[in-house]
């Protein structure tokens, strides 16, 4: 038997410009402003060289080329684009989005994470993630998903540590950049979002990231 829900109006579709965090804020992605620091992040001399291997698009080694596509990312909105600012410096280190906007079905996904090398494996990452998750529960969203290349293995460990649950894979889902690409789904529920969203907070906190690095993972202040 299914579960009715008599009440189900619908949600409305993300329309924010910036959301702040304690380590980033994330800004709706505007070219103009944050062209050189996206550019530099994630196509200059120190960018992460795995960073385009399982993307859709990329490398963009022409200036020309990049500016054509952060400025196609800000004229839609789905994918919904925001850049991640760094708090300490003041620049963007990189891109993530809402996508796959379903607000009749209150059914929404982050996606096209494209994170520069100083926000890899450090809490700016985490907490971009979860500005986003929050903001989605917050507008009253039911699902959010994470899907991924299931050979991209380094986005499969970040949807399971991030608090995602693994759904299956859909084979031979799609073809990008000439390679068959079969896709991982994960997915967090309104009813999970109050303990992964506590473990978050929990993870982020001045107590746990105190000196060096964390006391406690993101596993364990979900637990």
């Amino acid at each position: 038997m299914s579960t009715p829900l008599p009440d189900w109006k619908g949600v409305p579709a993300p329309a924010v410009q910036q959301l702040d965090g304690r380590f980033i804020h994330l800004e709706k992605l505007d070219p103009a402003q944050h062209g050189d620091d996206l550019f530099d992040a994630l196509q200059g001399p120190d960018a992460d060289p795995r960073l385009w291997d399982y993307l859709p698009y990329g490398p963009f080694p022409e200036r020309g080329a990049f500016d054509a596509w952060l400025s196609n990312h800000a004229a839609h909105s789905d994918p919904y684009f925001f850049s991640v600012i760094d708090r300490t410096s003041g620049r963007a280190q990189g891109l993530i989005s809402l996508m796959s906007i379903v607000p009749e079905h209150g059914r929404i996904e982050i996606g096209h994470v494209t994170f520069g090398a100083p926000m890899q494996r450090s809490p700016k990452s985490t907490e971009a993630v979860y500005l986003l998750a929050r903001h989605a529960f917050d507008l009253g969203y039911r699902r959010l998903e994470w899907k991924c290349n299931n050979a991209n293995d380094r986005s499969r460990y970040a949807a399971e540590r991030l608090g995602f649950s693994f759904e299956g894979v859909f084979r031979q889902h799609s073809v990008i950049k000439g390679h068959n690409r079969d896709t991982a789904w994960f997915s967090i529920i309104d009813a999970q979002w109050p303990k992964v969203g506590a473990g978050f907070e929990a993870w982020l906190s001045e107590a746990n990231q105190a000196g060096a690095g964390q006391l406690k993972t993101l596993a364990e202040c979900r637990a």
